[in-house]
């Protein structure tokens, strides 16, 4: 009985609550997206549906299950059907491994927050996440349509070549830490005394550039930019197959956001041992935790709203010529650092 419980039950749960509460989040991030734009450009966003607009994404949401699938009379209807669904699925499973706060005491049973432990758990995340491009390509091609498969062409391009910086850009973190754990990595930075940020300030702000360059978010946003390609990748889907893209994406945006408080912001650590008496100690690390993550994803909102796009040739000399060099340099000063200060 105790086998079931530990090794089925609770992780079943688990996997629930996490797959309700991100698809959650993603669904009321587009409305926040739009909310803060249009705070930033002195107008009201969304206000019709529901008070103050708040039901506007279960709206779009049954617009979008509703609204005429089309599917091209050329396309591989089977691949077709398939990619949205390869794009969605990486960016859900990565948050299996992903530390959201310590151990919780729950009738007599000691239950992490977090679905597992995995010792190579950063690898996992920069495997399963550099999958989701497999989906983008093959909905591109599977269209049978020439500018999506331009489209998906140049998406895959983007984003093989930010993903060697955003690499690089962990190792700094892996030789300071010791460990693929992303658990041991927030307790390195415990026990260390220090976040990660301030070790390796250049590793955060490539792996953050890098970040919103993999989730296509502007300024890197050329693979879905409505004045590049006609819309790129997607422009032959409709309907709920659509928004599957999109899903994928805003959860992505939220896998990076926590990724970059796991590897370089301490984690579910409270700043400065900050401990609140209103709220239970058990859940203040998962307070902390989601609210550095909501940080990055207004930082990307804000992005959005202020930043002018890229060319692409812009968006690929960014990348091979200025971040992975430095990512590189930083990798090479940060072991001889290491080498010399231990000795």
């Amino acid at each position: 009985m105790d086998f079931f419980v530990d090794y089925v039950l609770i992780p079943a749960i688990k996997i629930g609550i996490v797959f309700l509460a991100i698809s959650g989040v993603v669904a009321y991030l587009t409305l926040l997206e739009r909310k803060v734009i249009a705070f930033m450009q002195v107008r009201l966003g969304p206000m019709r549906v529901g008070p103050y607009g708040l039901l506007q994404p279960i709206a779009d949401g049954l617009k979008l299950m509703l609204k005429e699938d089309i599917v091209p009379s050329g396309a591989d209807k089977l691949i077709f059907t398939m990619a949205p669904i390869i794009t969605l699925i990486p960016a859900f499973v990565v948050f299996s491994v992903i530390p959201f706060g310590p151990s919780l005491t729950i009738f007599g049973r000691d239950i992490p927050l977090y679905i597992t432990d995995l010792n190579i758990g950063l690898l996992f995340v920069l495997s399963v996440s550099s999958i989701g491009i497999l989906g983008v390509i093959l909905g591109g091609w599977a269209s049978n349509s020439k500018y999506p498969l331009l489209g998906a062409l140049r998406s895959a391009a983007q984003m093989v070549s930010y993903e060697v910086a955003l690499g690089f850009s962990v190792i700094g973190v892996l030789i300071l830490s010791g460990t693929l754990s992303l658990v041991e990595i927030v307790e390195a930075q415990r026990d260390g005394g220090f976040w990660f940020v301030f070790l390796q300030p250049v590793g955060f702000i490539l792996f953050w550039i890098c970040g919103v360059a993999e989730t296509n978010r502007a300024p890197f946003d050329l693979p879905e930019a409505e004045s590049e390609l006609v819309a790129g990748f997607h422009t032959e889907y409709s309907g709920f197959r659509f928004s599957l893209f999109f899903l994928a994406e805003y959860a992505s945006m939220i896998v990076i956001g926590s990724m970059a408080v796991t590897l370089f912001w301490g984690g579910w650590l409270a700043p400065f041992g900050i401990v609140l008496p209103i709220i239970p100690v058990a859940f203040q690390g998962l307070m902390w935790f989601s609210l550095k993550v909501l940080i990055f994803l207004y930082f990307y909102l804000w992005f959005r709203a202020s930043w002018p796009r890229y060319r692409y040739d812009q968006l690929m000399s960014v990348g091979w010529r200025y971040l992975l060099p430095i990512a590189i340099a930083n990798v090479m000063l940060t072991a001889v650092l290491v080498l010399v200060l231990r000795g």
